[in-house]
């Protein structure tokens, strides 16, 4: 059953979900309501020509940091000094450089202008974090997501250069700042750095372990 929100700020029971995640329709994109759906398990994906659709998928694809898996040729890369990491340095230009790339089976992008104000403003407000990788002066990959307590739950990312994207993960689980991070939707890249699947009461656990 797919449930259409109003003006209130609640979420019906994840666990109701779809098969494919989708849990609900309607709603905005006020800061309130997208904490309470990252705190609940729950985030926004759809495009300019339908309604806000908020998924609750029952399968996570999550990365631990202590089991990301770093290749050969990806240690000589990050050890050869190409490339300088910042934070949240320039969340709006990351967040506008992951609507413009170009994915594979994808027509056009699921990151709206609404989206990018309601994400830049969650970042504005402490809420939303940004990696950015540069080669010289120049912006080359990075990534943005929201963090719930000891979890970050990666919105989208970027690579305009081999391997800039893949510096940037790797960064992030170097930090030990948090202990899982969401990475939402497979891809074999992901995958190949040591991302896997689990249910969704063991992400929702692990979301609420420190009150996040």
């Amino acid at each position: 059953m797919i449930f259409r929100l109003d003006e209130r700020l609640l979420f019906p029971d994840p666990a109701l979900a779809e098969d494919d995640g989708l849990l609900a329709i309607g709603g905005d994109l006020c800061t309130e309501r997208l904490l309470l759906a990252y705190q609940s398990g729950i985030f926004p994906w759809y495009s300019d020509d339908t309604p806000i659709m908020w998924y609750a998928p029952h399968e996570r694809f999550v990365l631990y940091p202590a089991k990301l898996k770093v290749s050969k040729s990806m240690r000589q890369v990050l050890r050869s000094g190409k490339f300088t990491i910042t934070t949240n340095r320039c969340f709006g230009d990351a967040i506008e450089a992951c609507s413009a790339v170009e994915r594979e089976g994808q027509d056009g992008t699921w990151i709206t202008a609404d989206m990018k104000a309601a994400y830049k403003k969650l970042h504005a407000e402490g809420h939303a974090h940004s990696v950015e990788v540069w080669e010289q002066d120049k912006l080359v990959g990075g990534f943005y997501g929201v963090q719930v307590g000891g979890v970050f739950c990666g919105e989208s990312m970027f690579s305009l250069v081999s391997n800039a994207s893949k510096t940037a993960l790797v960064w992030l689980c170097s930090s030990g700042l948090y202990r899982l991070i969401d990475c939402q939707v497979y891809t074999k890249h992901l995958a190949s750095m040591g991302a896997g699947m689990i249910g969704r009461e063991e992400y929702m656990r692990l979301l609420a372990a420190d009150g996040g």
